[in-house]
């Protein structure tokens, strides 16, 4: 059983597949200008992309761990994440506050999925 990686660095990929499911790193926003709506926007776009390059989709996440830099943005990130999740689809997911890699970071999501 082989593992195939996408976007492979020196530190971490962005993405790995084995068997039929797909692991996403955490994703993050490359815009820290932005509050927790456009955050939250830009990371979900990641996700759509990495997703697709792996053969799965929104609907095909088996399960999501969100961590917040404050708990304060719940209700923001919930406003885009329900706006993007699809339909009938809600996956199990958590949400944390979390100390984030840097300050101005306000959200990270890891997300696993089944390919299509």
């Amino acid at each position: 059983m082989s593992v195939q990686r996408l976007h492979v660095g020196n530190r971490l990929s962005e993405v790995a597949i084995h068997n039929g499911t797909v692991y996403l790193a955490g994703q993050i926003a490359e815009d820290t200008t932005q509050n927790i709506e456009g955050q939250t926007r830009e990371v979900l776009g990641h996700i759509d992309r990495l997703l697709a390059e792996a053969g799965s989709d929104k609907s095909k996440i088996l399960s999501c761990q969100i961590f917040l830099s404050d708990v304060k943005d719940f209700a923001g990130m919930n406003a885009v994440w329900d706006e993007w999740v699809a339909p009938g689809n809600a996956p199990p997911r958590a949400t944390v506050e979390a100390k984030l890699a840097r300050p101005e970071l306000l959200v990270e999501i890891i997300i696993v999925a089944a390919q299509k």
